[in-house]
């Protein structure tokens, strides 16, 4: 139900889109989230929003140069990410909940679906 798409790879201070297609996701209130995993760490939440309330919650590692974003037309959510850095590299997973959880959607516990991965990478 849900499919990752747009890494790659990019030099320090380049930027990348990831998109995610949602297909029968027929709830009314849902959150959609991008979540991180490099070697041999754990899974981090990095952004998510709720489609109920229209909030947005970001990692500290990440605020200020990552954008997530939801095209409802399309159901589509982007994670536009600026400002790269090696330490960003990571396979990154699109993740989506049932209802309105708040904060609690960059939380892997809270998450009902996941995408394939999506690898980016990072370096000079």
């Amino acid at each position: 139900q849900l499919q990752a798409s747009g890494g790659g790879s990019v030099q320090p201070g380049g930027s990348l889109r990831l998109s995610c297609a949602a297909s029968g996701f027929p709830f009314a209130h849902y959150a959609i989230g991008w979540f991180r995993q490099a070697p041999e760490k754990a899974r981090e939440g990095v952004a998510c929003f709720n489609s109920g309330d229209g909030t947005t919650y970001y990692s500290d590692s990440v605020k200020s140069r990552f954008t997530i974003s939801h095209d409802v037309a399309s159901d589509t959510a982007y994670l536009q990410m600026n400002i790269l850095k090696p330490e960003d590299t990571a396979n990154y997973y699109c993740a989506g909940s049932i209802g309105t959880i708040g904060k609690s959607c960059l939380n892997e516990k809270w998450i009902d679906y996941w995408s394939q991965g999506t690898q980016v990478t990072v370096s000079s």
